[in-house]
């Protein structure tokens, strides 16, 4: 079985095909990881975990407090508003960019696998860099028909440490008519 997701470059336009493989939309964090965040995720879940919550036991399992490794992207989602912002912030915005290249008006997620490395720790400003890892030739699916693209977002601190890496696999598609 062929993996949907595979490349051909030889059905690509230029400029999608220039951009696989390299960072683009490298950007940095609103606002620090914060302690009130990480309680405030923890109790709306009801984890308990006392490493989350007992300063003495991160102390000795981790050397400090750090955030639960599933908050990754709380700390570069962005706010609805900010001061001084001219355009709505889109998380993943190489997706957004291969549904216009493509002329696909529809898209979901059919994959995501999340890697962990360093944990986020309260007062780590977090940057990110999304690359294009794949883009498919035409497929049909239930869906319609589109392509399917693989996109990694890399997270690192302030300290260019790699703290995590986000795999989405996306379906850009447009309804076949009916």
């Amino acid at each position: 079985m062929s993996d949907p997701t595979s490349t051909d470059a030889v059905d690509l336009p230029p400029e999608v095909a220039a951009v696989i493989g390299q960072y683009q939309y490298t950007e940095t964090g609103e606002f620090p990881a914060e302690q009130g965040y990480i309680w405030t995720s923890c109790s709306s879940v009801e984890n308990g975990n006392p490493l989350f919550w007992d300063a003495d036991v991160a102390a000795e399992i981790t050397d400090g407090p750090i955030a639960p490794p599933t908050m990754l992207s709380v700390w570069f989602r962005p706010h609805n508003w900010a001061p001084g912002r001219t355009e709505q912030a889109l998380p993943l915005q190489v997706h957004f960019d291969l549904k216009a290249a493509f002329d696909l008006p529809e898209a979901v997620m059919t994959d995501n696998t999340i890697v962990f490395h360093e944990p986020v720790r309260p007062g780590d400003v977090l940057t990110t860099r999304q690359v294009l890892r794949s883009v498919s030739g035409p497929k049909t699916t239930k869906l319609g028909t589109g392509r399917f693209w693989v996109i990694d977002v890399e997270y690192l601190n302030q300290r260019d440490e790699l703290v995590g890496v986000e795999s989405y696999t996306g379906f850009g598609y447009r309804r076949d008519a009916a």
